[in-house]
């Protein structure tokens, strides 16, 4: 029996958003039916088809090569249908699989931020897990993981590095938001930006950090920042005319 040639490129990966890992390596099924699984995660047509996709492929082909990919696919999955519980968990099975997947960590860092609120009794638990893994991506990204593809061109790959390390610490500011440490969460924010400049969602949390911490000139001059930017996305827009409507009130 042929398989047919199915080594998923870095490329396709890169394009994809699912190479997001240290430990990415060219990988092969090793037998028709294994194809025919992987291939069903990667054409499925929506978030709960792919979910079930990955299921079927890890249930089946326990020792799968793509596993922790997989695994991972399945998480950024949950977290696009909004169901939390079950991010957490495809998460959980995905870092079991591959302790490297920065990707992983970047969702969960996220999660835990945003889902966290002052006075959750579990707080510091989430926010303790959000620092853990915001900082277990960024120390894996800094130390510059491979290009899933060698002819990425160098340009193109280190501004997707930037974007993720963006991301890790957005959700280390938010952390500090949801402490009241303003100071931190600004500098956090900031490291952001300088990885990601004039990212409009980073810039609106960078104000509203500034003027929960009383520095209402840097706020209204972020705020105009934001909505001086092109073709603003209509919500980011009304959120930070809100903000800067009460940094102009105080």
């Amino acid at each position: 029996m042929k398989i047919t040639n199915l080594v998923v490129s870095g490329a396709l990966l890169a394009a994809l958003g699912f190479g997001q890992t240290t430990t990415m390596k060219q990988m092969a099924p090793k037998s028709e039916k294994e194809q025919e699984a992987v291939m069903a995660v990667f054409n499925a047509a929506d978030p709960a088809a792919r979910i079930g996709a990955v299921d079927a492929l890890v249930k089946k082909f326990a020792d799968t090569e793509f596993k922790g990919l997989t695994l991972f696919i399945a998480a950024a999955a949950a977290e696009e249908m909004g169901d939390w519980e079950k991010t957490v968990i495809w998460a959980d099975r995905a870092l079991e699989a591959d302790k490297n997947s920065y990707g992983t960590m970047l969702i969960l860092a996220r999660g835990y931020a945003v889902r966290t609120r002052e006075f959750d009794l579990d707080k510091e638990e989430k926010l303790g897990k959000s620092e853990k893994y915001a900082k277990g991506a960024l120390e894996l990204l800094n130390n510059m993981p491979p290009k899933v593809n060698p002819q990425i061109p160098d340009e193109q790959w280190n501004a997707q590095v930037a974007a993720w390390k963006s991301e890790a610490y957005e959700a280390l500011g938010l952390v500090a938001t949801v402490r009241k440490k303003w100071d931190d969460a600004v500098a956090q924010f900031n490291k952001g930006l300088e990885a990601a400049p004039n990212n409009p969602n980073l810039l609106t949390r960078l104000g509203s950090a500034q003027l929960d911490g009383g520095k209402k000139a840097d706020a209204l001059a972020t705020f105009n920042k934001v909505l001086a930017l092109p073709q603003l996305d209509p919500a980011v827009k009304q959120v930070a005319e809100n903000l800067k409507k009460r940094a102009e009130a105080n």
